[in-house]
């Protein structure tokens, strides 16, 4: 399969695609799935330790968040772009190198705190390399090939083999420390070819003595022209409503299973499926955006969403009306596990499409060589999406005593984003008139 991608890819957008393989691995170890119960056991549940988990996160993002404008500003400057990506990427890997061997939890937390903001930074300033290392034409495919691959390099294939060696090992502590130290092995290793291959093609000319003067009144700037650029700024407003809904749907999933009584083990088998599916059904996005355009499939994924959502709705009403529906409550419990599986296979068929469409369409909107700039705002929306989405669910589920209800109300995010995604197809007309020219 390399063989046959890397003659219809250049060696800078393959290298480029690879480090999504390679980065992809700490979503999953460190941020969703084994890091948190290594870390619960070394702090203790409900210590102090274990409380400031979820502030520690809380922090890390708001810093790279808040930052992430000014440090795009800086890497459009020839020959910083790449210095940054390093810097991030290099003591994310080190610092969750820490985490795997540190033995106290003050230093694990210290670790997860830095390496967060190095992997949140290095994947930020990856996805504004996606203008230097293609064309706008080839954006959406390039930009899906990378989600597909992190979806097996880092999602599923170190994922199952991280599994594999706690299970053989009893999970225990030291199975979790390894699992984690797959993470900066792993990372470092197929970040090699972007080292060497990908390079900073459009860029900005400034003094070095001038850099961040320059770099602060050049961010001013972008947000002014944001707010002039209908098209880029009805974009960001879709984008941050319906990405929210996405991100909520991913992380809430298995907690309102939880909530719905549905068991642990189907629910991590079903989201592996996801992954699996997710690979396939990225790429085919990239060859149908060609077709049909990449604003298309991405209308079509929030309304994808939408009936995903619903899918969850009748999940959680199923069980709680059971009596009402004159099903008992085993009978209830079955038919949603089976809602579970179908839920996780149609969130697989939109979810990486979604996510590298957005990529590479909002690429399409912005002058590439302010990349750095634009990507950090979008970053910003990014890092501050599955804010509005959980808040809505607890909302909604208090209310009404129902978490079918609130699962519910998390589709007002979709119409909303679909309404901005409608309203903003005049503007967005522009960009597609250009990939048609090209």
């Amino acid at each position: 399969m390399a063989s046959g991608r890397a003659k219809r890819f250049t060696k800078p957008e393959w290298s480029w695609i690879l480090y999504d393989w390679a980065n992809s691995i700490y979503a999953t170890n460190i941020m969703a799935a084994i890091f948190p119960i290594l870390y619960s056991q070394i702090a203790g549940k409900g210590t102090t330790g274990d409380h400031l988990y979820g502030y520690a996160v809380s922090a890390a993002n708001l810093l790279v968040a808040v930052l992430s404008p000014y440090l795009g500003a800086i890497a459009d400057f020839r020959g910083m772009k790449k210095k940054l990506w390093f810097g991030f990427m290099i003591t994310g890997v080190l610092f969750t190198a820490l985490m795997g061997i540190a033995g106290s939890w003050k230093l694990m937390l210290i670790g997860f705190v830095i390496s967060r903001i190095g992997f949140s930074g290095s994947v930020m300033f990856y996805d504004s390399f996606l203008t230097d290392v293609t064309v706008p034409k080839k954006m959406d495919e390039v930009s899906t090939w990378g989600f597909a691959m992190g979806y097996i390099g880092g999602s599923t294939i170190p994922f199952l083999i991280s599994i594999a060696i706690m299970i053989l090992m009893n999970q225990s502590e030291l199975s979790m420390r390894i699992a984690v130290l797959i993470v900066p092995v792993w990372w470092l290793v197929f970040s090699i070819p972007f080292m060497k291959n990908v390079h900073q093609v459009s860029y900005v000319d400034t003094p070095p003595k001038e850099l961040g003067k320059v770099a602060w009144k050049n961010t001013v700037n972008t947000f002014r022209n944001i707010l002039r650029n209908k098209a880029v700024l009805f974009f960001l407003l879709a984008y941050f409503f319906y990405i929210d809904g996405v991100d909520t749907i991913i992380s809430m999933a298995t907690k309102y299973g939880d909530t719905l009584g549905l068991g642990s083990i189907g629910m991590i088998l079903a989201l592996v499926v996801t992954q699996v599916v997710a690979m396939p059904c990225s790429i085919l996005f990239g060859k149908l955006s060609k077709k049909v355009g990449a604003l298309k499939l991405i209308t079509f994924s929030v309304l994808m969403y939408a009936f995903i959502t619903i899918i969850g709705f009748l999940m959680g009403y199923i069980v709680d009306f059971s009596e009402n529906l004159g099903l008992t409550p085993e009978k209830a419990i079955s038919i949603s596990q089976i809602l579970f599986w179908v839920l996780a296979t149609l969130v697989g068929t939109v979810q990486g499409g979604i996510q590298a469409l957005s990529r590479s369409y909002f690429g399409q909107l912005i002058p590439p060589e302010r990349s750095g700039e634009y990507f950090g705002f979008m970053d910003i929306f990014g890092k501050f999406a599955c804010v509005i989405g959980p808040a809505l669910y607890e909302l909604f589920y208090g209310i009404t005593g129902k978490p079918c209800f609130g699962i519910l109300s998390i589709i007002l995010l979709f119409i909303i984003g679909f309404v901005f995604l409608t309203t903003g197809r005049k503007h967005f007309r522009i960009v597609e008139h250009k990939e048609i020219a090209e």
